[in-house]
């Protein structure tokens, strides 16, 4: 507990009590005595809150403590799962939540939901309690996680969509996320970002809770970042005027039609990432570049890269066994 004068000449006392910071001003300096009453009436105050607080009063006040540090986009998952959690969960009091409670939620949600849907409300679950009840410890059994595999497009793909889609309004969007940009930063590039064959990244367009697009900073400090484009690109830009204009989400609608027109394996327009780094790495561009380049700031792309690598060298074995093999057997 500390006790110290303020400008003002009042004094404040302050206090940190499981990683809350609470406070109490006099008018004087308050005796010892003075000061750790008052300080235990204000946490009382506290505890009194809790008891009879819900759920879902803790999780709005979560999302309303986490609003000016988080992306709009994360406060709108954020909110889309606190209002889907089932009523009578978000109806009890938090104080009385225990892990039987907890454990009944999640058995629940893993009738209808996905693995990782799941494991989303858990760790939101999770968070809220975190924030209003530190000392609560939680040992949930989730549901194992689902392999999964998704397609990466291969050098073929890609040649046959551009050449499909030349001309069209979605031509430019799709070739820049061929370059390993996300599609937020893509929407979000001004005629002023692009100077000559440089693309400066700085921005991107997320939707917020409200369901409004907004401009945002980067998702982190290494997705800012500049990259080359190819020269005729950027006169193409600079010829029309802008980037892009339209819903961010036609841009995927349009690449879904065209890859079931010309019949390849559907993958979202996020792959072309995955696709951007493959390639740089096919290449021989070290992988602290493909990472500053693609603005990671892990290289856990690089393991997904290195992983969809392995699975076509073991298709590669198998076959070759499977061949050698039925050359002993029937020749």
């Amino acid at each position: 507990m500390k006790i110290e004068k303020l400008p003002s000449g009042s004094y404040r006392v302050r206090k940190m009590y499981k990683g809350k910071t609470y406070s109490v001003v006099f008018d004087r300096k308050p005796t010892q005595k003075e000061a750790v009453q008052a300080i235990a009436k204000e946490l009382d105050k506290v505890r009194e809150h809790q008891s009879v607080i819900t759920f879902k009063e803790a999780a709005s006040g979560y999302i309303d403590m986490k609003k000016n540090v988080l992306s709009p986009s994360t406060v709108k998952e954020y909110s889309n799962t606190a209002n889907r959690i089932p009523d009578w969960f978000k109806e009890l009091r938090i104080m009385d939540i225990t892990q039987i409670e907890i454990n009944k939620l999640i058995n629940g949600l893993s009738e209808k939901k996905s693995p990782k849907t799941v494991r989303n409300y858990h760790g939101f679950i999770s968070a809220v309690l975190g924030a209003y009840r530190p000392d609560m410890k939680i040992y949930t059994k989730l549901p194992q996680k689902i392999k999964n595999e998704p397609y990466t497009p291969s050098q073929d793909d890609i040649k046959r969509i551009l050449e499909e889609i030349r001309g069209s309004k979605f031509e430019i969007p799709i070739i820049l996320a061929c370059y390993g940009m996300r599609r937020s930063e893509i929407c979000a590039l001004a005629i002023d970002d692009i100077k000559e064959d440089v693309v400066h990244i700085n921005k991107a367009l997320v939707q917020n809770e409200k369901n409004e697009w907004v401009l945002k900073t980067t998702k982190t400090i290494a997705s800012t970042r500049s990259i080359v484009i190819p020269r005729f690109l950027s006169e193409k830009i600079k010829d029309q005027g802008y980037v892009y204009k339209g819903y961010p989400n036609s841009i995927t609608q349009y690449l879904s039609k065209i890859e079931e027109k010309l019949e390849i394996p559907h993958f979202s327009l996020h792959k072309l990432r995955h696709y951007f780094a493959s390639q740089m790495s096919a290449l021989g561009v070290p992988e602290a570049d493909i990472l500053k380049i693609g603005g990671w700031e892990t290289d856990h792309v690089m393991k997904t890269v290195y992983r969809h690598s392995m699975i076509d060298k073991d298709e590669q074995a198998k076959r070759s066994a499977a061949k050698k093999l039925q050359s002993s057997l029937f020749l």
